[in-house]
């Protein structure tokens, strides 16, 4: 009997058991915390991914469940430099070991490469998908070309005359004060 698995409710050590393969293509919408970083995200815009399970022997030769983890979208964010919207790849490949609990998950995850995550009957793919996409998200999203040149100074006619015209606030100290007669 084949054993279905679903994202929102995954149990991990039972998926890497059974080597199992899950996929799908999300409407970027649902993924809530990532849209709150986006400009204005498209209403088609999708987020791909495939997660895999896989079993690996561990230090004291158990079981050890493991997931890899693909995800690929597109997002609108602002180029920095011209302020124009510019749409990022954001690209995600990477495996994750699981263990029972937190504080193993904590000692292990500072002395090991791989991400160490707490697994159990009821892990959410989805929210460990938007976590990864949310990472990915460049600090300072810039287009490699801008399409218009960016203005690097900031010359305005208006505020220089205001300036000019606007008298020296010492300008009144300086008649009250005593001259020397010549």
């Amino acid at each position: 009997m084949k054993r279905e698995f679903t994202p929102a409710r995954l149990d991990v050590s039972a998926f890497a058991e059974a080597a199992a393969t899950l996929s799908g293509s999300d409407p970027l919408t649902r993924y809530t915390r990532l849209g709150a970083e986006l400009a204005d995200p498209a209403a088609d815009a999708v987020v791909q991914w495939e997660a895999t399970g896989q079993e690996r022997t561990g230090a004291g030769g158990n079981a050890v469940p493991w997931l890899h983890l693909a995800a690929e979208t597109v997002v609108p964010l602002v180029c920095q430099r011209c302020l124009a919207p510019v749409d990022i790849a954001l690209q995600v490949d990477r495996w994750f070991r699981f263990v029972a609990d937190e504080e193993t998950a904590a000692v292990e995850d500072e002395n090991s490469e791989e991400d160490v995550l707490v697994g159990g009957r009821d892990f959410d793919l989805a929210a460990l998908i938007e976590d990864e996409l949310l990472m990915d998200l460049p600090i300072t999203p810039t287009h490699e070309v801008c399409p218009e040149p960016v203005q690097l100074s900031a010359v305005d006619p208006a505020f220089d005359q205001a300036l000019e015209a606007k008298p020296n606030p010492f300008a009144a100290l300086d008649a009250l004060r005593p001259r020397k007669s010549e």
